[in-house]
């Protein structure tokens, strides 16, 4: 038995958040009905082709859920939506703002006649505010939160390469919503989540906010570098290939030189004695380290760097990924049905002793009917709702 199993979640989402977070619910048993809007969907359906003909970031969110199209907006699908939630244990909405309240889908009123209902509302900003009613994007939070002024190179400030924001948000919402759970076992009440994109994204800027404390200087984007630590990133080697390497501490500065640079004099050279200076002095230690790879391999750099107990890493392209030789060797990799075919599907992360569940993305719609009928309506009431187009 999964841990959520019997714990059912009914969410109007689209996009990234709500279903990353929902999706994960869905990993541990929960069952989670996705309302969509007929004919289109979560518009997270279309963004690209690259999967069998299905977008990359929805086949990735998706698995495991029924989807029902809806619209909300008619009088009958305002219904229905009532009495899934009324029926429901988590209610998970990131419609624009205020629409979810339009709906009678807040807590006060759901709570009513159903004291155990946990209501998360996703946004951009939070209740409250001179920004609550702002739209809110990933890049558009990322750039709120000073994300993409930390990241990139001196010249070019760059967001992230994955929906970082939005992954940040859904992963508070899901370990907000395991929290309300248990918090529910106990006091038999439901409760309202107030989650924020903005401060979700602020949460993970950790130390660079601290290291500007009271207007000190921010940390320098630093690339594939990091900004503060020392020899810390990519080096060319003589090959023409790349070796990322990461060192933390004194000890592992010693063994470095003396036994990837072969260089005892640079242990005690005053410029790069200590972190902070090799940090201000990188350009001259850069210059000195890919002097010392250009002559040679990746492959004796590395085998330098591991009989010295330095963290070093291979730059992996996507296709590398797929491969990954820990994947395969750990049977990390599974499949799931989609409308498309059967693709792969990593597990997910951790793992409390029981497999995940890991069932098939839903085509747009394909449990309408047996929703509706779970609900009481009849196949003929079913048909005339999907010729109102209410479905």
């Amino acid at each position: 038995m999964l841990p959520l199993e019997g714990i059912t979640v009914v969410s109007l989402e689209h996009a990234i958040a709500a279903p990353f977070a929902t999706r994960q619910l869905a990993d541990m048993g929960a069952r989670v009905i996705k309302v969509e809007r007929p004919g289109v969907g979560d518009f997270a359906r279309n963004y690209d082709t690259r999967v069998n003909g299905m977008a990359s970031h929805f086949v990735w969110t998706n698995r495991s859920k029924e989807s029902l199209t809806l619209d909300v907006k008619h009088a009958e699908g305002s219904v229905i939506l009532q009495k899934l939630v009324a029926g429901a244990d988590v209610v998970v909405q990131n419609l624009a703002p205020g629409a979810a309240a339009r709906l009678g889908l807040g807590y006060d009123e759901l709570s009513k006649t159903n004291p155990g209902v946990i209501v998360c509302n996703i946004s951009g900003y939070g209740k409250g505010g001179p920004d609550e009613k702002r739209k809110a994007y990933d890049l558009l939070v990322q750039s709120e939160s000073g994300f993409v002024t930390t990241t990139g190179t001196t010249e070019t400030p760059s967001k992230a390469g994955i929906s970082i924001a939005d992954i940040s948000a859904g992963m508070y919402t899901y370990t907000n919503i395991l929290a309300a759970i248990i918090q529910r076992g106990r006091t038999g009440k439901g409760c309202e989540i107030d989650l924020s994109m903005l401060d979700a994204m602020t949460e993970w800027m950790s130390y660079p906010l601290y290291y500007a404390y009271e207007g000190a200087e921010p940390p320098a984007r630093a690339g594939a570098s990091h900004a503060t630590i020392f020899p810390y990133g990519p080096f060319a080697v003589g090959d023409g290939r790349t070796v990322i390497l990461g060192l933390q501490n004194e000890r592992e500065w010693k063994a470095f030189c003396e036994t990837v640079l072969e260089s005892h004099d640079l242990t005690t050279d005053v410029r790069f004695v200590s972190n902070s200076l090799r940090a201000k002095n990188k350009s001259e230690l850069t210059k000195i380290i890919t002097a010392k790879f250009s002559d040679l391999t990746t492959e004796l750099v590395i085998e330098r760097l591991d009989h010295a107990g330095i963290a070093n890493a291979n730059l992996n392209e996507m296709s590398d990924v797929w491969k990954h030789v820990q994947f395969e060797a750990r049977n990390r990799w599974r499949e799931v049905d989609t409308p498309a075919g059967r693709i792969p599907a990593l597990l997910p992360p951790g793992g409390i002793g029981s497999e995940p569940r890991m069932d098939a993305v839903p085509d747009l719609g394909e449990h309408s009917h047996a929703i509706l009928a779970e609900i009481g309506y009849s196949e003929e009431g079913i048909g005339e709702l999907q010729n109102e187009k209410v479905i």
